[in-house]
């Protein structure tokens, strides 16, 4: 299957031509580091690209002053990680092993160079890419989680971590990892906690404090004004990201989870195009969020959008769930859908305590040698069931109709009925819940009315599609279950624009649209011409604001 970057052992010595050398050095300066100085630290600000022309650069073991891998940068070779792109932190510290000389080119400036470079842009890529997939193979990292499996708070950082491709290393509380790395940082060896070097022990621990330690937010400034807002960072909202890119259009991509999506729970994707042997759906998005930062996209997260204003001028700002807003001259709404929460009794109590919306490395690891429940009967339920049924003893499938036939695609629905690690349970439903801190047995009940109860570690849910439009605080037309209503629709001249000019809505969001990840890749893609159109032309179209009276479900 498809990873997201090639080996870093077949790209670690591939350098910069003597062509690209001269162009970093006509934008850079030299700089000199006496051995031992530390060029970078964690949490410090990706604000330059460093090229080393003499010397050696060695990555420092964070909770200590050793040397943390045996290979190092030399001459030829250059400093970076992936967060260059973005603009964002410092994740892994780094110092001169012995004297070094390199040539340092500001972001901006560097950025500037690989638009204007391609075959330079692809090599740098490549190898940050190549670097990002070591880091996440080998659990290399300043970000040290102890206790994710018995605290909830850590275990929602790892979901957060794994789900955005940050690197983190996790460790069992009470084991020697844990006291070795507690020890170094001043923190309690038998409790749970969140550890970003030796000088941060997170306290009351959020994916937004995480965030904020590796930059996700940098690049933000408050009540600017951007050419695009889009909101979401599923398949369509990247999609549109790469090509706003590609367009010269000032563009931000806001999400509140993840990049990726419910795509990005997704643990195999086998019929897009380009990827026989399947990639999962967080690969596939993070490749897209690396080519729309090429481009100078920007992303910021996790942040929710909670309301959109329309301002005098004919612009849109949003408003963020902290308060902080953003304006921009066309707003790109592609919130998609999110698993519908099923009405059972304390299911928001274990949430995350053994109910999980997602199948990934992160939750399958909670699953080995139990058994595991999903409910659904889409591809995503299919493929999250296969995933599961490599490492948790027995999957136990759940669909609510009699057959998968309308519902899922053949090759996957045949997989799942000829695995025997399988038991695909038609006409069924869950009945309750069992378990006080951790979820430990569901009851399962059938259309005959027959009951059974099933011991198991967790409960995967997959089922349903709410749209997330709420945030559109009624500027715009939707259906009757609140999807975003487009094109002649609400007699507008684009299929994916609204009932109001400059908002544009794609993918799984949109009334009408297939629910599959190519089409919202498509859509994404082919909104961004017409979208180019409305800011450069600043043209206001009146649209009969009849149009909303249409829609009960608003809000």
């Amino acid at each position: 299957m498809e990873t997201i970057g090639r080996d870093l052992r077949e790209m670690q010595r591939v350098p910069l031509t003597a062509e690209h050398v001269a162009a970093l050095r006509a934008e850079g300066s030299e700089a000199i580091y006496p051995a031992g100085t530390y060029i970078v630290r964690p949490g410090d600000p990706v604000d330059r690209f460093i090229y080393v022309e003499d010397g050696e650069i060695e990555v420092v073991n964070p909770f200590g002053e050793e040397r943390h891998v045996p290979s190092t940068i030399g001459p030829t070779q250059f400093m970076g990680e992936i967060s260059f792109l973005g603009g964002g932190s410092w994740s892994i510290p780094m110092r001169a092993a012995r004297d070094t000389r390199v040539l340092e080119v500001p972001r901006p400036a560097m950025l500037r160079l690989m638009a204007a470079i391609p075959e330079m842009s692809d090599i740098i890529i490549t190898v940050l890419a190549a670097r990002r997939r070591r880091q996440l193979d080998m659990g290399d990292s300043t970000l040290v989680l102890i206790g994710e499996d018995e605290d909830r708070a850590v275990r929602c950082i790892a979901e957060f971590a794994s789900r955005n491709r940050l690197p983190y290393t996790s460790h069992a509380l009470g084991s020697d990892d844990a006291r070795r790395v507690a020890a170094s940082c001043g923190a309690q060896a038998d409790q749970p906690a969140v550890i970003f070097g030796r000088d941060n022990v997170v306290a009351d621990p959020t994916p937004e404090k995480v965030a904020r330690l590796f930059g996700l937010d940098r690049g933000f400034t408050e009540n600017e004004t951007v050419d695009l807002l889009i909101v979401g960072g599923g398949p369509a909202g990247v999609a549109a990201a790469v090509y706003a890119g590609a367009e010269g259009l000032n563009a931000l991509v806001v999400e509140d989870i993840a990049i990726g999506g419910q795509a990005g729970t997704s643990s195999r994707i086998e019929n897009y195009m380009g990827f026989p042997t399947g990639i999962s759906g967080a690969d596939l998005v993070w490749r897209g969020e690396v080519q729309a930062m090429k481009f100078g996209t920007r992303f910021l997260m996790p942040r929710r959008v909670t309301a959109l204003e329309e301002t005098g001028d004919g612009h849109y700002c949003g408003v963020f769930d902290n308060d902080q807003r953003i304006c921009a001259r066309a707003v790109l709404v592609a919130t998609g859908v999110e698993y519908r929460r099923l009405p059972i009794d304390r299911l928001a109590d274990l949430e995350g305590a053994g109910i999980y919306y997602a199948a990934t490395e992160n939750e399958a690891r909670y699953c080995r040698q139990a058994e595991a429940v999903v409910v659904g009967g889409g591809n995503s339920a299919g493929q999250a069931a296969m995933f599961l049924s490599r490492s948790a003893r027995h999957v136990h499938l759940l669909v609510r109709g009699p057959s998968l036939a309308l519902s899922m695609s053949s090759y996957l629905s045949s997989r799942l009925e000829a695995d025997p690690a399988i038991t695909i349970h038609y006409d069924t439903e869950i009945d309750s819940l069992h378990g006080d801190a951790q979820l430990d047995a569901v009851t399962i009940r059938q259309a005959d009315g027959s009951a059974r109860k099933i011991a198991c570690c967790a409960l995967f849910i997959m089922v349903g599609a709410a749209p997330n439009t709420g945030w559109l605080s009624g500027l715009v037309a939707l259906d009757d279950k609140g999807f975003v209503l487009t094109g002649d629709a609400v007699d507008a001249p684009s299929p994916y624009e609204t009932s109001r000019a400059g908002i544009f809505a794609v993918g799984d969001v949109r009334a009408g649209s297939v629910k599959r990840v190519a089409s919202a890749v498509g859509e994404g893609s082919v909104v961004i011409s017409r979208i180019w159109s409305h800011v450069n032309e600043g043209a206001i179209r009146p649209r009969a604001a009849a149009s909303l009276a249409a829609s009960p479900a608003i809000g």
